[in-house]
């Protein structure tokens, strides 16, 4: 769903286990969302390269928050709602739990929205801006992780190929140093100075 300019994506499962299979192969850049203490959606926000949870506008956070709970039974019927959102990397999920469901590595970096009720211009907006698709997570994920080392196997030649270049740059500026010193004014003698000190020699 493209919800502001520049463009993001927002995006949900369609029951509980394609929320397992979110869970399982989100991105590292993908921000989760959920009603806080009821079932909902899992709703994602994907971030665009070099963005920081920090940096999602305000309008971005209402947008997806508006959405969990306009797709939560609970939620949907309330007021006053906590909306939970957190970075897919502080999902945790245990062996123990049902399909769908999880924990969070690290509580102190889930974030919490209050909406006090249901803002239907904001949900018809998004409504209209949907697409089903039925997209091969896994697949998505494996692709994006291969990119990902392409570009850092890119970077690291780039970065040897720089320091290999300064290197050299080093050496031949110490070599004309070096070559220069043996030319130094002082260091040189004139022929007269070379008979004189022969002179100097026999006396």
């Amino acid at each position: 769903m493209l919800v502001v300019d520049p463009p993001v994506t927002l995006f949900m499962g369609l029951d509980k286990h394609e929320n397992e299979d979110l869970i399982k192969w989100g991105w590292p850049e993908d921000v989760w969302f959920h009603v806080d203490k009821v079932s909902s959606a899992h709703v994602y926000l994907r971030l665009n390269p070099g963005q920081t949870i920090d940096d999602i506008p305000m309008s971005v956070i209402e947008d997806a928050a508006q959405l969990c709970k306009a797709n939560s039974i609970q939620g949907n019927k309330m007021n006053n709602v906590d909306v939970v959102y957190t970075l897919w990397s502080n999902l945790r999920k245990t062996a123990g739990m049902d399909v769908g469901q999880v924990g969070f590595h690290n509580d102190k970096e889930v974030r919490k929205i209050r909406l006090e009720k249901r803002m239907n211009e904001i949900v018809n907006r998004l409504n209209k801006t949907k697409t089903e698709s039925h997209p091969d997570f896994r697949l998505e994920r494996e692709d994006r992780d291969r990119r990902e080392r392409n570009l850092q196997k890119k970077e690291l030649k780039e970065k040897q190929q720089r320091e290999k270049e300064e290197l050299e740059q080093r050496k031949k500026e110490q070599e004309l140093k070096s070559y220069s010193s043996l030319f130094n004014q002082g260091n040189m003698k004139t022929n007269k100075d070379a008979a004189e000190e022969d002179s100097d020699d026999f006396m």
